[in-house]
């Protein structure tokens, strides 16, 4: 395939192209790789309940795409994803018939198609004549359906979409929300409410899922020099906030010499500064036991063991999955951490008042991270909050009796939901019989890391710090 100049499928000059096609007749047509890449992905995920995050690299390696077909295909599948609520939208506008009574592979292709005409730079013509192509590939009797649907969605811009089809901000803002920033309606009132009540904060936030994220990596304290590492990598930089942190500018991090050998992994800085943060949190007495509660796939452990390491201390690494436990043996190699694969539940009375710092990564809805898991949102529901709550609060119950007088908790969710967060923490401090202290949270991070709020809990954003949305309650033993 020959690759235009701007890209495949790139938008003349002189802006959108309104010469849309006719679906031609008699021929089976050639595929655009990328595009097919894109559409096989999003099969998946429907079909399948497959993660993008996990079969995409596998079909872009199978088809032989690099370079701006790699990349192409991947804003394709991650962009369609984030955007599919919305797509959904204009598309039942546009055909005048919900879309759950469209054959899903036609549904698919056809966001794919309404994908390129309100997000990307691509003409209509290259557009709608593609996606045509690919839905006769699949259905032909199908075909001149998705031309007329898909020339009715190229007659209006995204902006025009909108305008016509959100709600008034006024009279419905979690609606309107919903619908310009492609989220279900219970996560946006979850957002809401976490920024208590800032409509205009919540829709920044909501904007920031749909950003893809940098990849970062974490250079391990005392095995790799971050400065050294950054200069010998074309294009990466310091993190903003973790001394440890490193922002790629681009490739596989899996070809990075430190990550194959340890001495860094693949972390978002987010996540490095809530594990720093137990590190750094001042205790009572001896600081040589270390235990991470819920330790897959890893990479807290690892951070935790490099830093137990230059102190002399020792982690013990907790995880219920063998599979991830698994993961969590490989990503601590040579660290001083050892792993056992039991139920972190059972840790409070298995070793009653025996740890000195206690990391609790509950299990969650991990709405915090959004922008990495695009389908996420759509898979989760309200219905998830109360078994992944109690299994939370029973987790920090069992991290309470583990820490002895003196030490400190870390309790961690990848998700800003107020019921996975400070509910949480509250109703798990009130029902134990263990005395505690909140600790505040701020001056456990690095100074110069903005917008912490009031405390003595932290939740940090996408928006305002470039991270995933973690949450941190630091509690300690008295």
């Amino acid at each position: 395939m020959r690759t235009p100049r701007r890209g495949p499928g790139a938008r003349p000059a002189g802006g959108r192209d309104d010469r849309l096609p006719r679906p031609p007749r008699g021929r089976r047509p050639a595929i655009d790789p990328a595009r097919e890449v894109a559409y096989e992905a999003l099969a998946a995920v429907h079909r399948d309940d497959a993660y993008a995050n996990l079969v995409l690299p596998r079909m872009l390696r199978t088809a032989g795409l690099s370079g701006r077909d790699a990349a192409f295909a991947t804003e394709l599948t991650y962009g369609t994803l984030r955007q599919s609520g919305t797509l959904d939208a204009v598309i039942a506008s546009a055909a005048d018939r919900p879309v759950e009574r469209i054959d899903p592979p036609v549904r698919d292709a056809l966001r794919l198609g309404a994908y390129q005409l309100l997000h990307l730079r691509v003409g209509a013509h290259a557009a709608v004549a593609t996606t045509v192509d690919l839905v006769r590939s699949l259905t032909p009797g199908a075909a001149g359906f998705a031309n007329a649907v898909l020339r009715r969605v190229a007659e209006s811009t995204r902006d025009e979409w909108l305008a016509r089809l959100a709600p008034s901000l006024a009279d419905d803002p979690i609606g309107n929300l919903a619908l310009v920033h492609s989220h279900p309606q219970w996560i946006v009132r979850s957002v809401v409410d976490s920024l208590h009540g800032s409509l205009d904060e919540a829709a920044l936030a909501l904007a920031a899922d749909n950003v893809a994220p940098p990849v970062q990596l974490c250079a391990r304290p005392g095995l790799l020099d971050r400065d050294e590492f950054v200069a010998s990598l074309a294009g990466a930089t310091k993190g903003r906030f973790s001394p440890y942190a490193v922002q790629l500018g681009g490739g596989d991090p899996g070809d990075i010499a430190a990550v194959r050998n340890g001495r860094a992994h693949v972390q978002d800085e987010g996540s490095q500064l809530v594990a720093t943060a137990l590190a750094a949190a001042p205790i009572d007495g001896p600081d040589e036991r270390w235990l991470d509660l819920c330790a897959g796939p890893g990479g807290k452990a690892g951070l935790l063991g490099a830093l137990a390491r230059q102190r002399d201390a020792s982690v013990t690494a907790v995880e219920i999955a063998p599979h991830r436990a698994d993961l969590v043996e490989q990503a601590v190699r040579g660290l001083p951490v050892r792993v056992e694969c039991l139920d972190g539940r059972d840790a409070g009375t298995e070793a009653p008042e025996y740890f000195d710092r206690v990391l609790v990564d509950a299990p969650c809805t991990g709405l915090g991270a959004l922008r990495r898991r695009p389908e996420a949102r759509w898979r989760r529901q309200p219905s998830d909050l109360p078994p992944l709550t109690r299994l939370q609060r029973e987790l920090l119950g069992s991290a309470l009796l583990a820490v002895r007088p003196g030490g400190v908790v870390a309790y961690v969710t990848c998700s800003p939901h107020l019921v996975e967060t400070e509910v949480t923490v509250t109703e798990s401090t009130r029902r134990s019989k263990i005395a505690v202290e909140l600790v505040d949270a701020r001056p456990l991070l690095p100074p110069d890391v903005p917008d912490l709020g009031s405390g003595p809990t932290v939740q940090l954003w996408p928006h305002r710090h470039g991270t995933d949305a973690m949450y941190l309650a630091v509690l300690q033993r008295t």
